[in-house]
């Protein structure tokens, strides 16, 4: 019985800590968005200014990019095909999500998941600015 309660509470541990799926790429890393702020036209030839938080950018050996960008009054990310699966989640502020040519209002607390093989592209509507985090996989490990 001891042996069977032992065995349940080392798989429950388990359970709650699994083991990672392989060893760590590289030292964790803290990333203060201050040393990584730029002021840009938004990519995919979008118009109006926007900030850029090229957060990942930072991290050696990464998988996974991982970005905030500040759309300003009247800018947006320009429409343009994804290779891989994205979210934007927006922080603040509203926008249009154009996605494979159906567009959609988002606001505070809204995400969405794109394909790969999609056409997306953001605009940003309102007053104030319109606050993302965009993440998405690498097709490979950046060095």
């Amino acid at each position: 019985m001891l042996i069977i309660l032992a065995s349940l509470a080392l798989l429950t541990a388990q359970e709650q800590h699994p083991q990672p799926a392989s060893p760590p790429a590289g030292r964790p890393l803290v990333i203060h968005e201050a040393d990584v702020m730029v002021r840009q036209p938004p990519p995919h030839r979008g118009e109006g200014m926007s900030t850029a938080y090229r957060i990942s950018d930072s991290a050696p050996n990464r998988a996974m990019e991982f970005r905030k960008r500040v759309l300003h009054p009247g800018a947006s990310i320009g429409v343009h095909p994804i290779a891989h699966d994205e979210v934007y989640y927006v922080i603040s502020g509203t926008g249009e999500l154009t996605a494979d040519g159906v567009v959609t209002p988002m606001t505070t607390g809204d995400a969405a998941y794109l394909y790969d093989g999609n056409v997306v592209g953001i605009r940003q509507t309102g007053e104030v600015d319109l606050i993302l985090i965009i993440a998405y996989p690498l097709a490979e490990r950046a060095r």
